[in-house]
């Protein structure tokens, strides 16, 4: 069965979602899938991507994530450093599918006004779902933290500082149920924890929910001399480094950049002496936490095989989220060989094995957190054993050729009952 296959991203390259939706892309070429996508924001060259490039049509698309904020401004007590997203603007991507005709759509990470709820009433083709975030579970929001009122309407939204039951949060909420009530999306999840949360979801209540995880190139991701990477970074050979990235910490508390400093400032020197901490994907005025002056900031790394020496150089890295999805930093820390200190929380629950490849504190206990820098540092022997555990673990579980043959089963499957259907009709 032929195998065409658009998929919708708001981009191709940047933060993590975008990235992982390019990476699939990229690996169902690879095993010749007939595969583009489209996108709001286009930085790659990339033929195969559809999106603005130059002119007004790139100048227009930038202005959409601001004109999907303007609603959330209406509520004053909102919590700013959350990521919500309205998509109360009506948008073209419906008409764009049909011109395109797949036959089948896989979505992605389609926030910031990228996408309209009706804009998939009109698709007459099957439907894939891969869940990034919470956003197409929720009213509104891309992680809900403790809030569970997702489960039903939503409502009394604690990220909009809302009291009132008919907020922006419900609208949306009910938007997205009658828009895709009559729509067949089967979900994918990229962790057991997604596909809980899916599952828990009133948008969602009938749907069919996999579990694909992400996955990496591990021929690029793979561990490389650690004297010699640390030569090339200008990095001291012999201190021990604790890698910690994230794009945006000040405004992305969800990354945990505050656990971070807070298990730095109780990790036992005598055990540990002189460390540095080395951060990648922002700028020292970026981080919005003080790390300390001797901090080295390596800013928004492009090139995946840099990316590669950085996780190499590093003797463990630091994931202290407090949400995620999945955790593609610890994946392809681990890829390279060097072990992860997580919290026991989400997406990462599937990634870190506990003492086995890295160390998953207590949820949101720096003490932990400092606890377990010390316990993966402590001891030569047992950094090697963790080091090839971790390498071991994308192999058997991440890598492109495993997620590419699930995707294209789970499309084969979805096209052979999309075809049944009309076969029968309604």
């Amino acid at each position: 069965m032929d195998l065409d296959v658009l998929h919708l991203s708001t981009g191709d390259l940047g933060a993590g979602a975008a990235r992982g939706a390019f990476w699939l892309h990229q690996a169902l070429l690879r095993t010749g899938v007939q595969s583009r996508m489209l996108v709001l924001r286009k930085a790659s060259a990339d033929p195969t991507i559809l999106g603005p490039r130059r002119g007004l049509s790139k100048v227009l698309s930038a202005a959409v994530p601001l004109v999907d904020g303007l609603p959330v401004r209406l509520y004053a007590g909102r919590d700013r450093t959350a990521f919500f997203s309205t998509a109360w603007w009506p948008t073209r991507v419906g008409r764009l599918i049909e011109r395109l005709q797949p036959r089948l759509l896989n979505l992605h990470w389609v926030g910031a006004g990228f996408l309209a709820p009706e804009d998939l009433a009109s698709v007459r083709c099957p439907i894939v779902w891969t869940l990034r975030d919470m956003w197409p579970l929720t009213g509104g929001c891309h992680y809900a933290g403790d809030c569970t009122r997702f489960h039903g309407g939503c409502g009394a939204c604690p990220q909009l500082g809302s009291t009132s039951e008919w907020d922006l949060s419900r609208w949306m909420h009910a938007r997205k149920r009658k828009a895709w009530a009559r729509q067949q999306i089967v979900l994918v999840a990229v962790s057991q924890w997604m596909a809980a949360c899916a599952h828990q979801s009133g948008v969602f209540p009938d749907a069919r929910v996999v579990v694909i995880p992400n996955a990496l190139d591990e021929a690029v991701f793979r561990p490389l001399d650690k004297r010699l990477a640390r030569e090339v970074l200008g990095l001291d050979p012999e201190r021990p480094l604790i890698l910690f990235g994230a794009i945006n910490p000040t405004v992305d508390k969800r990354k945990g950049g505050a656990y971070l400093q807070a298990a730095l400032q109780q990790l036992d020197r005598s055990s540990l002496p002189d460390p540095q901490l080395l951060i990648f994907g922002a700028t020292a005025g970026q981080s919005g936490v003080h790390f300390g002056s001797d901090a080295r900031y390596l800013g928004y790394v492009h090139d995946d095989r840099l990316l590669a020496l950085v996780y190499s150089a590093a003797d463990v890295t630091l994931v202290p989220s407090t949400e995620e999805a999945f955790g593609k930093t610890a994946m392809e820390s681990m890829a390279c060989g060097t072990p992860v200190v997580s919290f026991d929380i989400g997406g990462l629950k599937d990634i870190v094995d506990h003492q086995l490849n890295g160390y998953r504190a207590r949820a949101f206990e720096p003490g932990d957190l400092a606890a377990g820098i010390r316990w993966v540092l402590e001891d030569g022997e047992r950094w090697l054993r963790l080091s090839e555990n971790a390498r071991h673990k994308v192999l058997q579980r991440f890598t492109f050729d495993l997620q590419a043959g699930r995707y294209r089963a789970l499309y084969q499957e979805c096209l052979a009952v999309g075809g049944l259907e009309q076969a029968h009709g309604p």
